[in-house]
């Protein structure tokens, strides 16, 4: 019988926690190798991974032609400040910006600085080109929003676990319920530059707006010469069955911010891809990175977005979501209370009077599936877009194991 001094994932957490700052809670699992959708620990035992990152890992772990596009990189050229131009920038601004459908492309690190670089876009096109006097822009945003945790996004953030105590919080923020577009037109004024949305909001739990919803933001940004700020961090690349998740209504916004699947699980990629209407009222000196761009980055996410040329993913996260959610919605009465899917991403509510969605984390985790827990008694699932029909209905059938333990 195997015990807890002879494992080494005990001693691994402790250590964890004594040398790392409380800012996560994360399960005691200590993984040291993966390989498409599966997960291995430090004591040999594999997992399915339902979360793939957050969505960072749409391809899968190691995916083959992204792991050589690195390792090729890597014995040629890793970094040179966007002092120089080195020789896969081009190429990666150019399909990108071609993926999107935008005349330009301005790469940066994280999810977070892709979002602060859209509000800083929007608030210069909003003095410079619409008129707006100066420091008076403001951005209309959603209740429930998660668009990551620097000092200007925690700001307008409705929850409380981000935002307390990091005041004094930014202004220029006017925050309304997400899906009422009522609400949404009635809060934009003559200074108002942009309104920033997830077209599905992740964090709150997968929650996808009213049908028109979006249709009907583009059509009021339009006629009131607002910019439309899509966070697709998240929702986009792949993971709903299309390559962004406006594309399910025909929406079109006037700036996409990307991240997280954009550096294959490898490095960390985001991007702002805009007209140059837009992203053209910045000059030099007036934004930018030192590793944003990056030679490595660069090659890792042409190989990205080549992968998303081919529509094989995106096919793939719309059948196999078709499938997951069948599974799901199977268990709604039988421990789950309601249920979102939109491609390979889900939000599943437990019954609260069953068990919390950490407690659901921690039974599937021991049951070899790994998820992730948000408000309460809702988990997500996330698994990447290379997961089986067989490792689909595994994860389901394991849920519903967990429910009715």
């Amino acid at each position: 019988m195997i015990v807890d001094d002879i494992l080494r994932t005990p001693g691994a957490v402790r250590d964890a926690e004594r040398w790392t700052a409380h800012n996560y809670h994360p399960l005691p699992v200590v993984i040291s190798s993966a390989e498409g959708s599966w997960l291995t620990d430090v004591d040999g035992r594999r997992y399915l991974d339902c979360l793939a990152g957050y969505s960072a890992l749409n391809f899968g772990h190691r995916h083959p032609q992204l792991i050589a596009a690195a390792h090729a990189q890597l014995d040629r050229l890793t970094l040179t400040s966007r002092a120089f131009i080195h020789d896969q920038f081009a190429d990666f601004c150019r399909e990108l910006a071609e993926l999107c459908g935008k005349d330009l492309v301005l790469p940066m690190n994280t999810g977070a600085e892709a979002v602060e670089t859209g509000i800083k876009v929007a608030r210069k096109w909003g003095y410079q080109v619409k008129g707006v006097a100066a420091d008076q822009a403001n951005i209309v945003v959603a209740e429930g929003n998660f668009h990551g945790r620097t000092t200007t996004i925690v700001s307008f953030s409705t929850d409380e676990d981000a935002r307390a105590d990091f005041g004094p919080y930014t202004p220029g923020f006017t925050v309304v319920p997400y899906g009422d577009l009522e609400a949404l037109a009635a809060a934009i004024d003559e200074n108002t530059v942009a309104v920033l949305l997830e077209p599905i909001q992740g964090e709150q739990g997968v929650v996808v707006p009213p049908e028109g919803y979006l249709p009907g933001v583009r059509q009021v940004c339009t006629e009131r010469n607002v910019l439309f700020i899509a966070d697709e961090i998240q929702s986009g690349l792949g993971r709903t069955g299309a390559t962004f998740a406006c594309d399910h209504e025909g929406v079109v916004p006037d700036m996409y911010l990307l991240g997280k699947a954009l550096g294959g699980g490898i490095v960390p990629v985001s991007a702002v891809a805009a007209n140059a209407d837009v992203l053209g009222v910045l000059k030099p000196g007036q934004h930018g990175s030192t590793f944003g761009g990056n030679p490595l980055a660069c090659a890792v996410a042409i190989e990205v977005v080549r992968l998303l040329a081919t529509g094989e993913f995106q096919r793939r996260s719309a059948e196999l979501g078709e499938r997951l959610r069948a599974g799901l919605e199977g268990l709604v009465g039988k421990g789950l209370v309601a249920v979102r899917v939109r491609g390979l991403w889900a939000g599943l509510d437990i019954d609260p009077a069953l068990m919390s969605g950490r407690e659901a984390c921690e039974r599937l985790a021991e049951r070899g599936v790994l998820a992730k827990d948000t408000h309460g008694s809702t988990i997500r699932l996330a698994p990447p877009l290379v997961i089986t029909e067989e490792e689909i209905d595994l994860a389901v059938a394991q849920l519903a194991a967990v429910l009715t333990a």
